[in-house]
């Protein structure tokens, strides 16, 4: 490999919570150890009388294991100048976010380092699904009114004051819901609340690009210090739904494996696990990371982005729109494409998307000679944390790097 080019962007600090790791250092131990993290749902999120094998229902599941990060969503409101009942009623992954964000920043070095924050953005991917608070809040506005209509017409002997008493106690059992949890609740804030909490200046915004929505985000935060519009970026994902209608949509799929084991690559793999978790980066450009002797743990040489165009489904991914993205990223990498020491694929589990991706680097880096390196997919062990999956990806391969070990 070539040397990394000045404007190229250093990964100067990391952070995450990803199923089984709390933290950095216990993601890599997981990594290096094969720790499988998947497990089964745990009650808080769904209520087990939805999982059911033998039905098709939409309200049933044939599936009940995934990748659960609930020991580790933990936060310090007060710590970041929000007020616990603020906190209460907000999205988690806004918190966790911010949280997340912080100790990127603190592992870069720069929590109590100054810096030039009126040049310092962050870019987050984030799915646009239901979350535990905005179920919160469909419950407290819709499904309230919803019970009262349905008591109305099933008891038409029950007096308005009843009806109004059974409203009220169904919404205190929910939680606060006001003006000063309202604010917690808006999901492209998530960017938002990070620059507000840290006083970054710089760019700050939500993207979602469904499972890419995470190396999306990268992609815009390489792009901004290579032109010089900022001097550092946070770049990451976050994932924390496991809503039960989430769940419905994918079995209604066929895309959760019925095995209940997620088996990238594998000639038995029947399918995915979902998983959740968040992992953010701090990035430089690489001459400003050796000016300032920062710790570089790796350097992104190159960002591509494609779609597919069209096919005969959105589920039906396509070799060239992936060949196109490749190639875009190699064009401003132009090493040798047998160099390459570890691809960290997608890998899903699905047997259709497996084998378009082993198609895709079959033809790019050329058939299986030997000389490549290693290939894997860190949801073999988390699950597919879906736009947050490229961050899981990413911190994966720039910590085999840091280290020297291929996982």
């Amino acid at each position: 490999m070539t040397s990394p080019k000045p404007r190229d962007a250093a990964i100067i600090g990391m952070a995450c919570i990803f199923p089984g790791a709390p933290d950095l250092e216990t993601y890599w131990r997981n990594l290096v150890g094969g720790v499988d993290a998947i497990s089964p749902v745990p009650e808080s999120r769904w209520d087990p009388v939805f999982y059911d094998p033998e039905s098709k229902a939409a309200d049933r599941f044939y599936a009940n294991r995934g990748g659960f990060v609930d020991e580790f969503a933990t936060f310090d409101s007060l710590g970041f100048g929000i007020m616990p009942v603020a906190a209460h009623g907000a999205e988690p992954d806004q918190l966790i976010a911010l949280e997340v964000s912080a100790r990127a920043l603190a592992d870069a070095g720069y929590r109590d380092r100054e810096f030039a924050r009126e040049r310092t953005g962050v870019v987050l991917g984030r799915g646009n699904y239901i979350g535990a608070g905005m179920t919160r809040l469909e419950q407290h506005v819709r499904t309230a009114q919803q019970l009262v209509e349905a008591l109305r017409t099933l008891v038409p002997g029950l007096s308005e004051d009843q009806l109004a008493s059974v409203k009220t106690e169904f919404q205190s059992r929910l939680g606060n819901y006001g003006p000063d949890t309202a604010i917690g609740l808006v999901p492209n804030l998530t960017a938002s609340r990070v620059a507000n909490r840290l006083d970054l200046q710089g760019p700050a915004y939500t993207v979602d690009a469904a499972c890419a929505s995470a190396l999306v985000a990268f992609d815009q935060a390489v792009r901004d210090l290579r032109d010089g519009a900022s001097d550092m970026m946070l770049a990451g994902a976050v994932h924390l739904s496991h809503d039960v209608a989430f769940w419905s949509v994918f079995c209604q799929l066929g895309a959760l494996s019925r095995s209940q084991q997620i088996r990238p690559f594998d000639k038995n793999a029947d399918g995915l696990l979902i998983g959740e978790g968040i992992g953010v980066c701090v990035l430089k450009r690489y001459e400003d990371a050796v000016k300032d002797g920062d710790r570089i743990y790796a350097v992104i040489r190159g960002t591509g982005v494609a779609s597919d165009g069209r096919e005969s489904s959105l589920m039906q991914p396509r070799v060239e729109g992936q060949l196109l993205a490749l190639e875009r990223a190699w064009d401003r990498v132009g090493d040798d494409r047998s160099t390459i020491g570890l691809i960290e694929a997608h890998g899903t589990g699905t047997p259709v998307g497996d084998t378009a991706e082993l198609q895709t680097l079959a033809r790019f880096f050329g058939p299986p000679n030997g000389k490549l390196g290693g290939l894997g997919s860190v949801k073999s062990m988390i699950g597919h944390a879906m736009p947050a999956a490229g961050a899981a990806g990413l911190i994966k391969a720039a910590l085999a790097v840091y280290h020297g070990v291929q996982p």
